[in-house]
């Protein structure tokens, strides 16, 4: 949910000739890029070293669909295949990938709205097929909270003419986001424009909103989630490094989010005691599409951390982790 908004936006042909110019699609794959993803565990040396080192490492469409077709009872593998195909805009074969996924485990709301969020890209007439609508209703039995399939509800009452709920919708799903979300900029942009488009002031439930959220989930080696156990080593890119990652072609980006946080997980066993190294983690395993290994994290938290019980599973909710 970030830079692939502007994939989404469409004009004409909208049901009932209602204008959807204010329609940006929140892209989840786009959160994979590394200022996203992690502004975590940069470490010190160039960016360029490590764009030079991932470019050669990133395995090939052929490669991950050879993976995907000898897993029999694992859906992650069909899961990176589609990720894959949705981020070179191959939106029918990510379609294809993650109804595999599903096949396998049809217990993850991710993969669920995953799946309706490339059958929506992938429609060329419809802007919200029936096959991309039962996929979003099956992600919100599982997980009502989960963001995408929220967002794309409210897509629909939106092209149904309802602006007015599909923006309250839309403000419930901003206020319910951690802070620094990575879809937070594009939800504000989209509850904006269809504002804008059709005549309603938004401005005034938007500040309401933003001053009753909550602070960021992670403040990396801020210490303001983990107090003096806060390590100074978690540190945010700057601007050149994440542009340098910006210009990775997209599996390249999600081999360089998945290295990043291989890393953390590294440095977190030496300092388990860093509960923002933790949330970190949680947050880059659900960004990454892998809520069990989020679960994991979390599970091993508090067992480093079993003072901290109460706060980990707190914040792990704020994140979608149930």
């Amino acid at each position: 949910m970030g830079s692939n908004a502007n994939k989404g936006t469409r004009g004409e042909g909208t049901p009932g000739g209602q204008s959807k110019a204010g329609w940006i699609l929140l892209g989840a794959a786009a959160v994979l890029a590394a200022g996203s993803i992690g502004y975590n565990v940069y470490d010190s040396g160039t960016a360029q070293a490590r764009v030079d080192d991932i470019a050669d490492a990133a395995p090939t469409i052929d490669e991950l669909r050879a993976t995907a077709e000898e897993s029999r009872d694992n859906a992650q593998p069909w899961s990176d295949l589609a990720f894959a195909y949705f981020e070179r805009g191959d939106f029918a074969d990510a379609a294809s990938a993650y109804e595999r996924a599903v096949a396998i485990d049809g217990g993850e709301a991710v993969l669920w709205s995953a799946l309706g969020e490339s059958l929506v890209y992938a429609s060329a007439r419809d802007p919200l097929p029936s096959a991309a609508l039962e996929a979003f209703e099956r992600a919100l039995e599982l997980d009502p909270g989960d963001p995408r399939a929220r967002y794309f509800m409210a897509v629909k009452k939106d092209l149904a003419g309802d602006h007015e709920g599909s923006i309250a919708d839309w403000l419930a799903l901003l206020e319910d986001s951690p802070t620094g979300a990575p879809w937070e900029a594009d939800l504000v942009r989209t509850i904006q424009q269809v504002g804008a488009i059709n005549d309603i002031d938004v401005e005034p439930r938007l500040a309401e909103v933003q001053g009753q959220r909550g602070p960021a989930v992670m403040m990396p080696g801020s210490g303001d989630i983990a107090g003096t156990g806060a390590s100074p080593n978690l540190r945010g890119p700057d601007a050149q490094q994440v542009a340098e990652a910006s210009r990775l072609p997209p599996g390249e980006q999600r081999t360089m989010a998945e290295g990043m946080v291989v890393r953390l997980e590294e440095r977190l066993e030496n300092d388990p005691g860093n509960l923002d190294g933790w949330l970190m983690l949680m947050r880059s395993r659900m960004t990454l599409g892998e809520p069990d290994r989020a679960r994991a994290a979390l599970a091993s938290a508090i067992a480093a951390n079993p003072g901290e019980t109460q706060e980990l599973r707190e914040q792990a909710q704020r994140l979608g982790i149930r």
